[in-house]
């Protein structure tokens, strides 16, 4: 079995985690920090926005069940790629929209995504495409917080809503 890397920021990595970690072919979804000035940052530094760094998750997929272009259709419907530096009410650069690419056939790809997505919004699509960069891996409380924190406030409220939609939406490509 092959097994490829995608790294999206869509806002909060605990919304995004919770809805890849789904999908079929989806092996490991990892919350971290990808871009930014320091190395190795700490979830303390990242949630200031003065670092550079963006919240995002690493996902290691099987390209035989699902496809890079399948998850960036995932990607584009967990959060708004039109809102600069800003999901619902999460503010600041960490929550960047951001598609890492890892190599160049992923940036040919994720290019495209973007352009078919457009048509699909009234404002100008606000995703940032960078060559591959390093991933830090976030601390291990924010793995499975969704999953761990259930009742948690921004869990209960924030975080279930968009995984509710999504699961209802991509309900075929659940595992």
């Amino acid at each position: 079995m092959s097994i490829e890397i995608a790294v999206f920021g869509a806002g909060c990595f605990w919304c995004v985690e919770a809805a890849f970690e789904k999908l079929k072919g989806v092996e490991k979804v990892l919350p971290g920090y990808a871009g930014g000035e320091l190395d190795n940052p700490s979830y303390k530094q990242v949630k200031t926005g003065t670092t550079g760094h963006v919240e995002v998750v690493q996902i290691h997929f099987n390209p035989e069940i699902i496809s890079y272009k399948e998850l960036l259709e995932v990607f584009f419907s967990l959060h708004d790629p039109t809102s600069l530096n800003k999901q619902g009410a999460d503010e600041g650069t960490q929550y960047a929209s951001a598609i890492f690419a890892v190599n160049a056939a992923q940036k040919e790809i994720a290019q495209r995504a973007i352009q078919e997505a457009q048509p699909h919004y009234d404002k100008p699509i606000v995703t940032a495409l960078y060559d591959n960069v390093p991933f830090w891996e976030a601390e291990d409380y924010h793995h499975h917080y969704f999953e761990n924190n259930p009742d948690q406030p921004y869990c209960s409220l924030v975080v279930a809503e968009k995984v509710n939609k999504f699961m209802k939406k991509f309900a075929h490509k659940l595992k």
